[in-house]
């Protein structure tokens, strides 16, 4: 199947390494540590109505922050784990705890640039979300080495999936989403959402890039046992409860342009604006003073107009020679327009006010937000507002190097999905 691994909870493609075989060569450490279990410092729960579960975890090592978590999630029906967590619990070492914590459930995740839970903002812990079997159906894959993404192989991952909610729904109607992982560093976030999107069609889709804690040097992702590289991961999901998916940032365009006049779209980096070094130009335009930074970047992004819509376009740094890299696709021609900044409480308010009253009442939103927009805010001294409001409105999720909105791949905008209330209005067959 041109090299995509499958998987679902009820049809399943790619099988779980058991704990026996996840814990070769290890099994008196790992009884050692089970036995320790009860030193292990317990991870914090959140139920919402629809059944989903936030746990969120403290312990600094794979193997205890595995333990917490399935103490937390003891006797759960989970029908899919996904995991958000610090580059410094080590992916591989991850991976393994939880395939020998979770024999026979489905997991994916990946690495992050912070985690978004109940508790607040974190840069260092493992936050895990349960979805239950009941009233949820999720199908998983991988789609390896996406730098050679071709759209028939987008196609054909979400063709197996679909084939495997249609077999396992027993033709009853419900609603559907799509969540999509990158690899944060792979340069394929635009490639790969178009793919996806295209064959997607009539199923919305959001998602996030793996991150690295700002490091920039390897994020990973996990499918049921396996850790990859220069990966995507993508999840369809059937559910009995309203859904909506939803983008969302605090800009709105200045009538300052800049216009990309040398580029190398392979790298990613710009070399002039205007027709002169990109830095100096940019920093004219934006009036930053001083030396850039991600602050600064994070403070004045650029947009782009596509469609009547505008979109960020991050720069992620200034290279030695005045030339910028973004973490975007960029090229010659493309026409950039300096943002200014609304307010960030107020303007995320409204639009979670206006999801709140459309699906009525928000349950559980898992969220994707650019690590630039948690920069932001802290550079503005409203980190703990911003904690308060996510926690008000039910947001999970984590900090990401790009987000993903149906066929758009995103900078500096929180993405993701909204559950409300179960659906009453669909006729079940038997």
């Amino acid at each position: 199947m041109n090299g995509i691994v499958l998987s679902s909870y009820d049809l399943r493609v790619s099988p779980i390494k058991t704990p026996k075989q996840g814990c070769a060569g290890r099994s008196a450490d790992w009884e050692e540590m089970a036995l320790d279990s009860l030193a292990v410092r317990p991870a914090r729960v959140k139920t919402y109505a629809c059944g989903v579960k936030a746990v969120w975890t403290e312990e600094d090592s794979a193997e205890r922050a595995a333990i917490s978590v399935a103490d937390a999630l003891k006797g759960s029906e989970i029908g899919q784990l996904l995991v958000f967590f610090s580059p410094s619990l080590g992916a591989a070492a991850l991976s393994r705890a939880l395939s020998c914590n979770f024999a026979g459930t489905p997991v994916a995740g990946c690495t992050t640039a912070g985690q978004i839970s109940p508790g607040g903002f974190s840069e260092t812990d493992l936050l895990a979300v349960a979805f239950p079997k009941k009233g949820f159906r999720i199908a998983s894959g991988v789609l390896p080495s996406v730098r050679c993404l071709t759209l028939e192989r987008g196609a054909a991952i979400v063709r197996e999936l679909r084939a495997q909610l249609d077999h396992s729904a027993k033709g009853l109607g419900f609603h559907k989403f799509a969540l999509c992982l990158i690899d944060g560093l792979s340069n394929s976030g635009e490639m790969i959402v178009s793919a996806l999107g295209w064959a997607l069609n009539d199923i919305p889709l959001t998602g996030g890039s793996a991150g690295d804690n700002l490091l920039f040097r390897e994020t990973a992702l996990l499918h049921n046992g396996e850790t990859y590289h220069d990966a995507a991961l993508l999840l369809i999901v059937e559910t009995e409860y309203a859904v909506r998916t939803f983008r969302h940032d605090n800009f709105e365009p200045t009538d300052k342009k800049l216009v990309v006049t040398a580029s190398d779209s392979e790298s990613r980096t710009v070399f002039e604006l205007n027709a002169e070094s990109a830095a100096n130009e940019y920093a004219m335009a934006a009036c930053v003073h001083g030396a850039l930074t991600s602050t600064s970047f994070a403070g004045h992004p650029v947009v782009v107009r596509i469609g009547g819509d505008y979109y960020c376009r991050s720069i992620k740094e200034v290279n030695p020679d005045g030339s910028l890299t973004f973490w975007c696709a960029i090229d010659d021609g493309v026409v950039l327009t300096v943002a200014r900044a609304r307010d960030f409480i107020a303007s995320a308010e409204k639009e979670l006010t206006r999801l709140d009253n459309d699906i009525g009442g928000l349950d559980f939103v898992l969220g994707f937000e650019c690590v630039f927009r948690r920069l932001d805010a802290e550079t503005q001294q409203i980190k703990h507002r911003v904690e308060e409001l996510y926690k008000r409105h039910n947001i999970v999720g984590f900090h990401t190097y790009g987000e993903q909105f149906n066929s758009m791949h995103l900078n500096q905008t929180l993405t993701g999905v909204v559950i409300g209330p179960k659906d009453t209005s669909y006729v079940h067959s038997s």
